[in-house]
């Protein structure tokens, strides 16, 4: 019977800097690429933030941070023109500051 000890047995042939890149390498990986948007998606988005402004409607937004996509569902609070950032209520009552540039999509929650 053979005793395979699977990945002991090849990383005492590597260097430690190579563990490290390969580590980096499979971390790199399951980063995701930034999305370009077009005029008409951005302007469906501009169209549902504001609606959801004026409505105190709820809204599901993805957002880039940290070269992953997340999901924010909360209030819009405020528009900061001057930063160009949203400040969003979560239901948990925390405040969350997204970057304009960084939403890729913002849609309305049904509330009934």
């Amino acid at each position: 019977m053979i005793r395979d000890r699977g990945k002991i047995k090849w990383t005492s042939m590597m260097l430690p800097e190579h563990v490290r890149m390969l580590r980096d390498w499979v971390k790199e990986d399951e980063d995701e690429k930034e999305k370009e948007l077009d005029e008409q998606q951005l302007e469906r988005m501009n169209e549902t933030i504001l609606e959801a402004m004026e409505l105190n409607h709820s809204v599901a937004i993805t957002h880039y941070r940290w070269q992953k996509y997340e999901l924010l569902i909360g209030k819009i609070h405020y528009w900061d023109s001057m930063a160009s950032k949203l400040h969003i209520v979560d239901n948990f009552e925390e405040l969350h500051r997204i970057g304009l540039s960084k939403i890729v999509d913002v849609s309305v929650i049904d509330e009934s």
